[in-house]
């Protein structure tokens, strides 16, 4: 834990060098996709010309330069398999961003989806010696956290305070400089599979870029898909990528429980595939243009031309309905939805005072998708596109880039984390853990 300490405190002083220089490049590493975006930061970005910006990104004082995404390669799941693809393809997505912004950029920050996230929820009090708390105090009850032992091969992705009290008040955010006798805090802690930020901080460094952060998909497009009453009173977030599908769950404006399942539209597009015979990239193809969830009597007679590349006119010239298309895919977009619900169901979701879920992701744009959704997970489901940030291209707008405009807003206004408190060394592991949910029952 003391190495990850460190190189997390050490990303941060990345974070606050680019800060200082102007500009800092992000990176989202999806399964389908790799995204990177040139920000910088001047103080002075103000509303865009529809004046459509969350009060978030309306103080964030960055705007986009440069923008550019690149076929994925090596990536599966979420996790980097074969890095020198990987490697590959994030060079590629980096200097088109740079060409873009015409500048180059040092320094990175990252996001990824899969390894396997788990969250825990701990909590810790001390009493204060002299009534006014201070940074110091802040510092001891965090370190008077205990860890549970995570397992081999695990590293702590987020550690951030998102409730503290004093006596009897909860819900305090900042509890420094207030008076009282008692400081507690919630914690909410995160840890991945160690082999996944390694592979991925591996190659960005082989790009010759320094790391500033890292950060999960799933944590970062909650941040931009939902808008603050969401993240305020209690929401999911269900991130729908490529090769992983990200839940998160926010209240009070922090994240308190992420996880990741291992299937998402690429799923969608090889039982495609392979129930219709077809190539991967017009599988892709009939999916984005014909597919759908909601059968209608319509459907059956709406014939598609699946195509083939046999060279053969007679059986290139095959066809299928609509309707069976959309029998391909709904079963496996339910099993997904299935899946989503039980993660819910085990964080205790249904204790939170509002229970809107957002769908985004690129794979959220599936015809019906809200409509089954709000079936399957009983709850009030909408669409989420990320908030508008000062000058993101067009292009970039839709649900499939919410993790990397989070990953901006992460940027511009990270939150704290154990890691920015100088917390004594010998306060490490311990042993107890609690369901990170059952906070809400006890505190809010």
């Amino acid at each position: 834990m003391n190495d990850l300490y460190d190189s997390q405190r050490s990303m941060r002083q990345m974070r606050k060098l680019a800060m200082q220089r102007g500009v800092v490049a992000v990176l989202d590493v999806g399964s389908s996709k790799i995204a990177a975006l040139v920000l910088r930061f001047d103080g002075s970005a103000q509303l865009d010309d529809e004046g459509e910006i969350g009060s978030l990104a309306g103080q964030s004082g960055f705007r986009v330069i440069g923008a550019a995404t690149t076929r994925s390669r090596g990536v599966r799941f979420g996790e980097i398999t074969a890095m020198g693809e990987t490697e590959r393809a994030i060079r590629t997505a980096l200097q088109a961003a740079q060409k873009m912004a015409g500048i180059r950029v040092d320094h990175v920050i990252a996001c990824f989806a899969g390894a396997e996230p788990r969250s825990y929820g701990l909590d810790a009090q001390i009493s204060l010696e002299h009534q006014v708390v201070t940074e110091d105090d802040v510092a001891r009850v965090l370190s008077s956290c205990d860890v549970p032992e995570y397992g081999e091969g695990r590293e702590v992705l987020h550690a951030q305070p998102v409730n503290f009290a004093l006596d009897h008040r909860s819900g305090l955010i900042d509890p420094r400089g207030q008076l009282g006798n008692e400081l507690s805090v919630d914690l909410h802690m995160l840890t991945v599979d160690a082999a996944a930020i390694q592979h991925l901080a591996y190659c960005i460094k082989r790009c010759d870029l320094e790391l500033a952060g890292i950060a999960s998909s799933a944590y970062v497009s909650g941040i931009a898909a939902l808008v603050e009453d969401e993240q305020e009173l209690g929401a999911a977030c269900i991130d729908l990528g490529g090769g992983a599908t990200g839940v998160s769950i926010f209240i009070k404006k922090h994240m308190i429980y992420a996880d990741s399942i291992r299937m998402g539209g690429d799923h969608v597009t090889s039982d495609i595939s392979l129930g219709l015979q077809v190539p991967t990239a017009n599988a892709e193809r009939i999916k984005t243009f014909y597919g759908g969830l909601q059968a209608t009597g319509m459907d059956d007679r709406e014939m598609i031309e699946i195509g083939g590349e046999t060279g053969d006119y007679e059986h290139d010239r095959r066809t299928a309905s609509r309707a069976e298309l959309i029998g391909i895919m709904r079963p496996r977009v339910e099993e997904i939805l299935e899946e989503v619900r039980a993660r819910l169901d085990a964080a205790g979701f249904d204790h939170l005072p509002s229970q809107q879920i957002v769908l985004t992701g690129g794979g959220s744009q599936i015809p019906g998708l809200d409509a089954l959704a709000s079936r399957i997970l009983g709850q009030q489901v909408r669409l989420g596109r990320p908030l508008r940030v000062h000058g993101l291209p067009q292009a970039a707008t839709g649900p499939g880039f919410s993790s990397a405009v989070g990953l901006a807003l992460f940027a511009a206004h990270p939150q704290d984390e154990w890691w920015d408190f100088d917390i004594p060394a010998d306060r490490y592991p311990a042993r107890s853990l609690k369901r990170a949910v059952k906070w809400f029952k006890d505190n809010w």
